[in-house]
């Protein structure tokens, strides 16, 4: 009976964090000191983008990559780029749903910690903290599954 036991135990879907970390920060203030005498607020960029890539049997490296950039007209107040990665163990999954696993759960888990380092960057420039605004991970992954599909038609246009 102990093999039958560890024959189930072996074939458990295992989905784990490993280790979240900050794989990349910089901060930018290229008008710095005299862009801290603008009283008028800003306007905010977020591009926002999602990795991930298989870095031994059965582990994951997955990102979450923003970039935020604060404008006055078309001057840089202030630009902030932040990837956190996070280090997943995926066992005995099937090989098909790991893309979507790396899209949608992983980037879910590592959000928070991306708008904290994000903010307390910001703050630390000098600047009111940036909060970035919940993200709908599923539908950006289906955004990218349905472009992906649309450039790979065929058709010879581009998009």
């Amino acid at each position: 009976m102990s093999e039958e036991v560890q024959g189930t135990q072996e074939q458990q879907a295992v989905f784990a964090i490993e280790k979240i970390y900050v794989k990349d920060a910089s901060l930018e203030i290229p008008g710095a000191p005299n862009i801290f005498l603008e009283r008028e607020a800003p306007n905010i960029e977020v591009q926002l983008s999602t990795g991930g890539a298989n870095v031994s049997e059965g582990i994951f490296d997955a990102t979450v990559k923003v970039t935020v950039t604060a404008k006055l007209g078309e001057r840089v107040m202030f630009l902030v780029e932040v990837t956190q990665g996070g280090v997943f163990r995926i066992v005995n999954i099937p090989e098909t749903e790991i893309p979507a696993i790396l899209g949608m759960a992983c980037p879910n888990i590592l959000f928070p910690y991306l708008r904290e380092t994000v903010s307390d960057l910001t703050t630390r420039a000098g600047f009111p903290p940036v909060l970035l605004n919940p993200v709908n991970f599923e539908a950006l992954y289906a955004q990218q599954q349905s472009n992906a599909q649309v450039g790979s038609n065929g058709n010879g246009t581009s998009h």
